[in-house]
């Protein structure tokens, strides 16, 4: 309804219609066994975003993957939002001690991993038992809530694994500077702003290779460590690399940090006025004239 909404007001108004796209739908619904529907849903999202003067994503990958689906009326209609986050709320100096105290959740001092996100079926957390239960004495804290919280529960149960629900603010920025390793095993994410917000606070990533995460971790083995998909004897070695080569740990932790700020708010929205507002008035301009003729 807000699609269809926004695409009303647009045009009655005669003012560019720019469409962000942020939640990968089709390929969620297998993971909801809504399979069959991504058919109407690709119809459905071709409908709205062809009627747009640009479409906005999150990654590389999501660009291709909507371009090789036809999703814009042309490829000029789609381009990629490089997304901005603030270094200075997500920062290493937010580390402390009682904030480590909370992850562990009243277990003893241990290796900790850290997941921060919505507790969903399509991101495939269910797979980090295997990381937790291949490296001694392992803790794994998840920091979100969602749909998917009583299975994990459940599937974790007798485990070293800690749910400690949302958190915001500082209480967050400590929870991610204070971990030694976060994880993030989703293979849908049309970019990923956990991994960055781990990155900023001086907390190395392992992530699967999928989604707009390769457009973050540009320097696998160097600001980050990628795995493929399914490959949970991969996302272990990389996991038990951090914990046990402290000096890598330090040096990725340092360049991800750095890698990071190229991601700030203010640049990524200067390139939205400076480069794509003007190209989508430009198109509306032509669109109108098109229409007028």
């Amino acid at each position: 309804m807000i699609i269809l909404a926004g695409w009303l007001f647009a045009r009655f108004l005669s003012v560019p219609l720019i469409y962000a796209y942020h939640t990968h739908v089709p390929e969620y619904l297998p993971r909801y066994k809504l399979g069959f529907l991504a058919p109407a849903t690709w119809w459905a999202m071709r409908l709205f975003h062809c009627a747009a003067e640009l479409t906005l994503v999150t990654s590389t990958v999501m660009r291709d993957a909507l371009q090789q689906n036809k999703m814009t009326g042309s490829d000029e209609d789609l381009d990629v939002w490089k997304k901005g986050i603030c270094c200075e709320t997500f920062h290493p100096r937010f580390a402390s001690a009682e904030a480590r105290r909370r992850l562990l959740a009243g277990r003893s001092e241990g290796p900790l991993l850290l997941s921060v996100g919505r507790l969903g079926w399509e991101k495939n957390l269910h797979s980090l038992k295997a990381i937790v239960d291949a490296i001694p004495g392992c803790r794994l804290a998840f920091v979100g809530d969602g749909p998917a919280r009583s299975s994990l529960e459940a599937h974790f149960a007798g485990a070293p694994v800690a749910f400690l629900g949302l958190l915001q603010g500082e209480t967050l920025a400590a929870a991610y500077a204070s971990a030694d390793v976060f994880v993030m095993p989703s293979e849908s994410e049309t970019l990923g702003f956990v991994v960055l917000e781990a990155m900023a606070s001086g907390t190395p990533v392992v992530a699967v290779r999928a989604g707009g995460i390769p457009d973050i971790i540009t320097r696998p083995g160097e600001t980050g460590i990628l795995y493929e998909p399914g490959d949970v004897q991969a996302a272990t070695a990389g996991v038990k690399r951090l914990l046990e080569d402290v000096a890598f740990r330090d040096r990725v932790a340092r360049a991800a940090r750095e890698e990071v700020s190229l991601w700030d708010w203010r640049a990524a929205t200067q390139y939205l006025l400076r480069e794509q507002y003007p190209a989508a008035m430009a198109a509306n301009a032509r669109r109108r004239a098109q229409a007028g003729g």
